[in-house]
């Protein structure tokens, strides 16, 4: 067993919660998918557990996140996308064209952060922001 998984298996127990297999199989599904949606989570989980229902998995993520253990952001329309909350925090670049998700360091949109700050008096959230677009394998060479 990881450091990692130890770690929030005394989270869990320190908060008071039980670890039970369906939590542990949903927090293994979003540290093996990276962002993934409920339902690519209810899927990973169904290839270990048929048992588990989309509600289940819903009420976990939800657990989860409310310990910090997982995160979201909204990739698109529709359910939000979880990853790791032991991942470093980041932006999110979509591209419209393939669906592709590229992570960006929160240094890298800085200047943006500081400019909504100064002039907006706003404060980002740079784990929930995203820019959609086109990728360089999408977008035409001009």
């Amino acid at each position: 067993m990881s450091a990692e998984n130890t770690e929030w298996q005394h989270e869990l127990r320190a908060r008071g919660y039980r670890l039970t297999p369906q939590r542990q199989l949903v927090l293994e599904a979003v540290e093996e998918l990276g962002h993934a949606t409920p339902e690519e989570v209810l899927t990973e989980v169904r290839r270990k557990a048929q048992g588990v229902n989309i509600s289940t998995v819903y009420r976990t993520l939800e657990l989860l996140e409310g310990l910090q253990l997982v995160t979201h952001a909204h990739l698109g329309h529709g359910a939000p996308t979880y990853h790791p909350g032991s991942a470093p925090d980041h932006a999110h670049l979509v591209c419209r064209g393939c669906d592709r998700v590229i992570e960006v360091e929160p240094v890298d949109v800085a200047p943006l952060v500081s400019v909504l700050e100064s002039k907006y008096a706003f404060r980002t959230d740079v784990r929930h922001l995203t820019v959609f677009g086109e990728c360089d394998r999408c977008e035409p060479a001009t």
